[in-house]
C-alpha cells in the first residue's frame, strides 16, 4: 500500500525510522503516516524555534525539514520537548489524547535511534511522562437503538447498496470490529460454513472473529449481490465489501453510510460514529451475554486487559442492584414521620 504523503520531503533518519515501523515493526502504511506526520509537525517546530522565527501556520507550512541530520535531534533536550507539548495544547488546542500521541511519537523516535541502532547517546524524551487523559466511559448505542439503526437500512427499499450496509452494520454491532478491520476483510478471510472470519487488526495482527445467526444471514443475503459486481468486471476481486464501481470499499465510504442510517433512524447529533458501534458491540456482549472479559479483550483484540476493562464500569446494573440491597433503600420520609408521631 502505497503512502498517503510524501516521504520525499523528510529527512533521511526519519525516512530510516519510518522503514524500521513498516518492514521490521509491521505496522501498516496508516500507522507510520501518523508517525511521520507528528515528527514532521515536530521537526518544524524545532527549526523554526532554534531560527527565532515565529510559529504560525504559514511559518510551519513554509519551513523545510529534507536537509535535517540526526546531529540536529541530538541537541534536542527535555525541556524543550516539554515546551513543544505546550504548543500543541495552547495554539493547536490539541487534547490530551492528540497531545500524547504525538509525544509518542517522539519517544518512539529516540528510543529507536537510542536503543536499537545506538547512534544516540542521550533520549531527551525518555523521562517525560504523557499527558493524564480524562477517562471517559465509551459511548454506545442502547439495544434500542442498534435495533432502529437496523431497521433503517432494512426500510431503505431505495438503496441498491441495502444488503451489503446492512451487512457492514451486523458485522459492527455482533463483532465489535474496528473500521480499517471491516474494510479489510477478503472474500477469502471467511470460513466455509461461514463459522468464523479472520481479520488483520492493528500491527498486522490477525485474529479469528466467531460469527453469530444475524451475521451469518447477512453475509450470505449479501453474497449474491457481490456475485454480480464481480461478474460485471470487477476491479478488486478479493475484497468482502464492493462500492458500485466494483473496488474495496474506503475507509470514509463506511463512515458516510453509517452517517447515513444513524440520521434516518433519528440518532444523529448525538456523538455516534463508526467507533461507536464497535463500543456497542463490546458492551451490549458484556452487559447481556455474560461474556468474560480475558474472551472480550480477544474479541476486540486488545493488546492489553486493562484496554478492555473500561467496558466493566460502563453498565449500571451492577450498581443499581448494589444500591438495593443497602438496608436503609426502602426508609422514606413518611415512614419516619409516622413512627415519630406514634410514640
Amino acid at each position: 500500500m502505497p503512502y498517503h504523503i510524501n516521504m520525499d520531503e523528510f529527512p533521511d533518519c526519519l525516512r530510516e525510522f519510518a522503514n524500521y515501523k513498516r518492514a521490521i515493526q509491521g505496522c501498516s502504511a496508516k500507522t507510520v503516516e501518523e508517525y511521520m506526520t507528528d515528527l514532521r509537525t515536530f521537526s518544524k517546530y524545532l527549526v523554526i524555534v532554534e531560527s527565532g522565527g515565529e510559529l504560525t501556520d504559514e511559518a510551519l507550512a513554509l519551513t523545510h525539514i529534507k536537509d535535517l541530520t540526526l546531529d540536529f535531534f541530538a541537541k534536542v533536550k527535555p525541556s524543550t520537548i516539554t515546551e513543544y507539548l505546550s504548543w500543541t495544547m495552547d495554539a493547536r488546542e490539541n487534547n490530551e489524547a492528540t497531545r500524547s500521541r504525538k509525544l509518542s511519537s517522539v519517544k518512539s523516535f529516540y528510543k529507536y535511534f537510542c536503543n536499537k541502532m545506538h547512534k544516540l547517546e542521550n533520549n531527551p524524551a525518555a523521562d517525560i511522562e504523557a499527558p493524564k487523559k480524562k477517562k471517559a466511559l465509551p459511548k454506545h448505542l442502547t439495544v434500542d437503538e442498534s435495533v432502529s439503526l437496523l431497521e433503517a437500512v432494512g426500510t431503505d427499499s431505495s438503496s441498491e447498496n441495502r444488503k451489503r450496509d446492512f451487512c457492514i452494520l451486523t458485522l459492527f454491532l455482533n463483532c465489535g470490529m474496528r473500521l480499517s478491520e471491516l474494510c479489510g476483510i477478503n472474500i477469502s478471510d471467511i470460513d466455509r460454513e461461514f463459522r468464523s472470519m479472520r481479520v488483520t487488526g492493528k500491527g498486522n495482527k490477525e485474529r479469528i472473529i466467531y460469527l453469530n445467526d444475524a451475521c451469518r444471514d447477512a453475509i450470505k443475503d449479501y453474497l449474491p449481490v457481490r456475485l454480480s459486481i464481480i461478474e460485471r468486471g470487477a476491479p478488486e476481486s478479493r475484497a468482502l465489501f464492493l462500492s458500485r464501481l466494483g473496488k474495496r470499499i474506503s475507509n470514509k465510504t463506511v463512515q458516510w453510510v453509517v452517517k447515513k442510517y444513524l440520521a434516518a433512524a433519528g440518532l444523529e447529533n448525538r456523538g455516534y460514529s463508526t467507533h461507536k458501534l464497535r463500543h456497542t458491540a463490546a458492551t451490549l456482549m458484556y452487559q447481556s451475554g455474560d461474556v468474560d472479559i480475558r474472551v472480550l479483550k480477544d474479541i476486540l483484540g486488545h493488546e492489553q486487559l486493562t484496554t478492555t476493562q473500561i467496558y466493566t464500569h460502563v453498565s449500571d446494573k451492577g450498581m443499581e442492584a448494589a444500591m438495593s440491597k443497602n438496608p436503609l433503600h426502602n426508609v422514606k420520609l413518611s415512614d419516619v414521620a409516622e413512627n415519630k408521631d406514634g410514640e
